[in-house]
């Protein structure tokens, strides 16, 4: 096994993303050539999921996998993020035959912790796996799991914001990113959560994997760079359409510089985009 950088997070019910980062994954990394970068958005197909409430949504966790006990939550967040960004990959039809029923929440939300499990199989560096240890699992995990369901041909990297920019260019990309305490709780349904008072010197509660669905701005200055302030994007959860902007939040670049040390950006993808 190759010299991995790992940090564990805490994992809870909301949150369970690991930061694994493989050194052959930059020989992936899909370096900004330059072109243009333009607002874009992603739509998934699936409702937005919830890891929570798992009970109160009849899903039962031990129908789901041999000898896994009944729980309310599962730290599932990769799974969950990468399900939403699954569904922009393909048509319904092919996500049909591949198990996923993108008409229908509750059955999304038992797929994905069948990939959650697939996850932390995939994730080698780990001795636990679920469904005997909710143990989290990382973006690089799920895009294995992914790959190996068929469901995605590659997947690239990113390493700076112009990347970031230019994956989203293409398609939805999975971030893993700590999450501090006071990300909970948005200020306003449309704020951003660098506007959170005092974010900065809340504690980081976990680590937290979402599907980045858009760019929905860019601002750039007279010689072309990115103002990271004014360029935003906007992040599908996995808590449920009751939390945020119906499931959702916005950052700015700037957030995402100032966390970059701790984020890891992994796109699946088809060859043919």
């Amino acid at each position: 096994m190759p010299d991995l950088v790992i940090r564990k997070y805490d994992v809870l019910p909301s949150l369970g993303r690991q930061m694994v980062l493989d050194p052959r994954s930059l020989a992936y990394r899909r370096r900004y050539t330059g072109s243009p970068l333009r607002a874009t958005e992603w739509a998934p197909k699936v409702p937005v999921l919830d890891q929570q409430d798992l009970l109160a949504q009849g899903i039962r966790t031990s129908l789901l996998a041999p000898g896994a006990p009944d729980v309310d939550a599962l730290g599932s967040c990769t799974a969950n993020a990468a399900t939403a960004l699954v569904s922009v990959l393909h048509d319904a039809e092919t996500l049909t035959a591949k198990g996923l029923d993108v008409t229908d929440g509750i059955a999304a939300e038992e797929w994905a912790i069948g990939l959650y499990a697939d996850a932390t199989r995939h994730d080698q560096w780990q001795d636990a796996r679920w469904p005997s240890d909710d143990c989290g699992s990382s973006g690089l995990g799920v895009a294995k799991a992914l790959r190996a369901r068929g469901l995605c041909d590659q997947y690239g990297h990113a390493t700076t914001a112009e990347e970031l920019c230019q994956l989203l260019q293409t398609g939805p990309v999975l971030m893993g990113m700590p999450w501090y305490q006071a990300f909970f709780e948005p200020t306003g349904a449309h704020a951003l959560l660098d506007d959170i008072p005092g974010w900065q010197d809340s504690p980081i509660a976990g680590g937290h994997e979402v599907c980045i669905t858009a760019l929905e701005s860019v601002t750039t200055d007279t010689d072309g760079s990115l103002i990271p302030e004014q360029t935003i994007l906007r992040a599908r959860n996995s808590w449920g359409s009751s939390w945020g902007d119906v499931g959702e939040f916005r950052i700015s670049l700037a957030l995402y510089q100032a966390l970059r040390d701790e984020i890891d950006l992994v796109q699946p993808r088809l060859d043919a985009r």
